[in-house]
């Protein structure tokens, strides 16, 4: 018989003084979606209750799908619906493209300060306030902003692009393409740092002008990342931000500006209806969460890696 192996036993690793450092730092932003992530989740069953602020979520009393009923038969939630759905669609076909444009613009600019002042320039509207941007909307196109102004100097009559149902989404959506498509710029930027040189010289040498290079090397190598960002943006496809919509509406588009979450804030605040409020919120987040399984499965199914 063959002698027994003998197994050594296992030292216990000790954690490095940097190691506890870096463990001490993510606590952080593990606390960060624990308090507020997780822990708002106890009040989901608001939705299902008949929400009372004395009795208090334990003990109010069970109604079950009752405002999920009274939800899909409001006129004003399915408009609300509808509204969220246009105006989202509108930022994913008009609005997603023009990160990706500005970002290959910018990789083939060759002088390097008007390349950094031009970047400088076209992400600084992300980090002003949504009132500020409100603010300028109603300068510029206000009835007696300097749009406006310049089109009574002409001698034409004055446009009401904020009170025009047909005019303000574009307006709306505008307003998005100049906060937003600086700072979504960065992302493929930072793509585009991680492509091989190499495969743009062997374009140059083949005889590939600048088109074909951004054709053919750029646009498949930044791919995934345009996959990723796109299924993220159908995600939000009923999601929709509650500045925007409530600081550029006003009375006169209330059919096309009322979105979910103006319609949540309406109902749940100013009526003080939190359970049917919350009803309509676990409506969206539910919804939300299908949409980006599918599209998901979608990118695989097309051969891309997806998020999950």
């Amino acid at each position: 018989m063959g002698k027994g192996v003998t197994m050594k036993p296992c030292k216990k690793r000790r954690l490095k003084r940097r190691e506890i450092s870096l463990y001490i730092m993510l606590l952080i932003p593990m606390l960060y979606f624990v308090v507020f992530h997780y822990a708002p989740m106890y009040g989901i069953q608001v939705a299902f209750k008949k929400y009372n602020v004395f009795q208090g979520i334990a003990d109010s009393p069970w109604v079950g799908f009752q405002y999920f009923k009274e939800a899909f038969g409001a006129v004003e939630f399915w408009r609300a619906v509808k509204n969220t759905l246009l105006l989202n669609l509108g930022e994913l076909l008009i609005n997603f493209p023009f990160p990706i444009v500005l970002a290959i613009l910018l990789n083939e600019m060759c002088h390097k300060r008007i390349k950094n002042l031009t970047q400088i320039i076209l992400y600084l509207p992300h980090f002003l306030s949504m009132v500020i941007i409100a603010g300028i909307v109603y300068q510029v196109f206000g009835t007696a902003g300097i749009v406006n102004n310049i089109v009574t100097s002409l001698g034409f009559d004055k446009v009401n692009f904020l009170g025009d149902s047909a005019k303000w989404r574009p307006l709306y959506w505008g307003a998005g393409i100049w906060m937003g498509a600086g700072y979504g710029m960065i992302v493929y930027l930072a793509a585009m740092a991680g492509i091989n040189t190499e495969l743009y010289d062997a374009a140059y040498i083949d005889g590939a002008g600048r088109w074909k290079r951004i054709w053919h090397v750029t646009l498949p190598q930044i791919r995934p990342t345009i996959v990723t960002m796109t299924i993220m943006n159908v995600g939000k496809i009923l999601s929709i931000g509650f500045e925007r919509p409530y600081l550029l509406s006003n009375v006169l588009v209330q059919d096309v500006s009322s979105v979910i979450s103006t319609y949540v804030y309406s109902v749940g605040l100013q009526a003080g209806r939190y359970d049917y409020a919350t009803a309509v919120g676990l409506f969206q987040s539910v919804v939300a969460l299908c949409m980006v399984v599918t599209a998901n499965q979608v990118a695989k199914k097309c051969g891309e890696e997806g998020i999950m």
